[in-house]
């Protein structure tokens, strides 16, 4: 018997062209949760067999600890889907995020086993899934940040909160995320007895971060329950003023839901105001940066001059270049650094 192909096997071209010519719509969801899986393969290929008849894309981890999601699903199968979820006994009842705005977020179907399904890297008996923070409605949230007194944390990437984030937060300036538990532990030393409030794009990166620090003393650990995405949707529904200004960043080809008309980040070019994120065209780059119409017009979507002559070359010779590290040209391959300082507000 002829196995199911448990992976895409099209180019990546191929599947956009087809999204495209889709004549339908889809609607972009979320949704994570944290639970013990004793086969996470076994539950990885279940899942793709099931969801891969039903066209759905998406970048799906799963781990031994549980699952996390973010997915485009045909709206015709949208209550197909719904069933999925409910007869699999671990995502019964699990809550899901819609997003602010649809569109084509992702192209294909993608369902990886990670180790963890937030890379933090910290000892297990430095957290328990058991004890997390509070988790705190979008009105509770706004009431919260009334107290001058609370201390707020962006639990995200660099890149995301250039373009939005809660006023008077405070944006750990770390490399990767296996630094930033320690560094947001050490920035809130002496704090131990304070509100603490933090928040993160949908909220599963908060909750092992709340179980952190409540294991190292923290004694008000709150969370923002469903993260920015369901903030957004429940401000809008209630009628709430929104605390958070600019765009929420989102990890799929849209790279970004408006959630005001704040723009606060800059062109990485020009300095102009904008907060469109990008990828540099050169194939050899592709770093990921903030740029305006007017320099991506003059640059060809490009993030220097040097990466916009590198990728004007013929395909066969920039093949041929990057086989050399003195012949590439790409501000990631040359740059150790390339993020802008954001410890300021530290």
């Amino acid at each position: 018997m002829k196995k199911d192909a448990l992976f895409n096997k099209k180019g990546k071209e191929i599947l956009k062209l087809e999204l495209d010519a889709e004549p339908f719509n889809r609607m972009t969801a979320s949704f994570y949760k944290y639970f013990e899986l004793s086969d996470p393969y076994a539950f990885r290929d279940e899942l793709f067999r099931k969801w891969d008849k039903l066209e759905i894309f998406g970048r799906i981890y799963v781990a031994a600890e549980g699952i996390n999601a973010q997915m485009s699903v045909p709206a015709h199968y949208w209550d197909d889907f719904l069933n999925i979820l409910d007869i699999t006994p671990e995502l019964k009842g699990i809550h899901i995020k819609r997003a602010l705005q649809d569109g084509n977020s992702f192209y294909k179907l993608t369902v990886k086993v990670r180790k963890e399904l937030v890379a933090y890297g910290v000892p297990e008996d430095s957290y328990t899934m058991e004890k997390v923070g509070n988790h705190l409605s979008a009105e509770e949230y706004n009431d919260a940040l009334q107290n001058p007194d609370t201390v707020i944390v962006d639990m995200r990437n660099y890149y995301e909160s250039e373009i939005g984030r809660f006023e008077n937060s405070i944006i750990p300036d770390v490399e990767t995320s296996k630094e930033l538990l320690p560094e947001v532990k050490r920035i809130l030393e002496g704090k131990e007895n304070e509100q603490v409030l933090l928040y993160c794009t949908g909220g599963i990166r908060c909750e092992k971060a709340s179980s952190y620090l409540i294991h190292h003393g923290f004694i008000d650990v709150n969370q923002l329950q469903g993260g920015i995405i369901q903030y957004a949707h429940d401000i809008k529904k209630k009628g709430l003023p929104s605390k958070f200004i600019g765009k929420n960043f989102v990890f799929d080809d849209r790279l970004g839901e408006r959630v005001t008309e704040d723009v606060i980040a800059k062109c990485h070019i020009c300095g102009d105001t904008c907060d469109t994120h990008t990828d540099c065209k050169n194939d050899a780059c592709h770093i990921l940066f903030i740029q305006c119409e007017t320099c991506k017009n003059e640059l060809a979507g490009c993030c220097s001059k040097a990466c916009k002559d590198f990728a004007s070359l013929p395909i066969e010779e920039q093949r041929i270049r990057r086989k050399d590290p003195t012949q590439v040209v790409s501000r990631t391959f040359f740059d150790s650094r390339i993020k802008p300082k954001l410890s300021q507000n530290i």
